[in-house]
């Protein structure tokens, strides 16, 4: 009888694949909202942008 070597993704990296895509989709809405032009999106995000430090005047 042989024995076939079948490679196993490693456990790590496949555990962090939907915390990097949750953090990479975080801050492009973060960003997003901090250069964003209309003044809804403004006045909604006007607290958080101070609180990163991004200029908004």
């Amino acid at each position: 009888m042989q024995s076939i070597a079948v490679p196993v993704a490693s456990t790590a990296l496949v555990s962090r694949w939907p915390a990097l895509l949750a953090l990479a989709i975080g801050m492009l809405i973060i960003w997003g909202a901090a250069f964003a032009q209309p003044s809804a999106i403004h006045n909604a995000t006007h607290d958080t942008r101070h609180a990163f430090g991004l200029p908004c005047h």
